[in-house]
């Protein structure tokens, strides 16, 4: 199954040009990342490889990119995530940045949001996702460094196209 997993602020912001907004600050959130997708495969986007100084450890390290370059050692190349998701069997977690969640999300069979009860004035943005998927859980709510927020899992309508398998 294709699963997105992302932290996004009360205007669905994933980052600002600097970032993202709230690092550090929300090791719940952190916890709850690494407890998802440790043993699995990972997508990122090429902005979200850049910012990470290596691979995540545990992980099938995947980076879609348009054209091939070098990566660093611990990552892999695909070109095209799309492509990749099409053709990749199993488990995926589809981990940003804001193109490849739009580039992707009618693939996605799942989405794991941490739903942030703040406005960060991001600029990059998770896709409007409300009418395709139905909220099956959602945690209470936790607060860190006064930060509100909760886990919540999504997922695809029935009836709705996308890959859940």
């Amino acid at each position: 199954m294709i699963r997105c997993i992302a932290a996004i602020d009360a205007r669905r912001g994933i980052a600002d040009d600097t970032g993202i907004p709230w690092q550090g600050q929300l090791p719940a959130d952190v916890s709850y990342f690494r407890n998802k997708t440790a043993g699995g495969v990972v997508l990122m986007g090429f902005g979200t490889y850049a910012e990470l100084g290596q691979p995540l450890p545990d992980r099938r390290n995947v980076v879609a990119v348009s054209t091939a370059r070098q990566l660093r050692n611990g990552f892999e190349e695909a070109i095209g995530g799309r492509s990749f998701l099409e053709s990749c069997p199993g488990d995926v977690w589809v981990i940003g940045g804001a193109r490849l969640f739009a580039d992707t999300l009618d693939l996605a069979g799942e989405l794991y949001l941490t739903q942030i009860d703040r406005d960060f004035h991001c600029t990059k943005f998770f896709p409007d996702f409300a009418d395709g998927f139905d909220r099956v859980s959602s945690s209470e709510r936790i607060e860190e460094h006064g930060i509100p927020f909760r886990f919540e899992v999504w997922r695809r309508e029935q009836g709705h196209p996308g890959r859940t398998a």
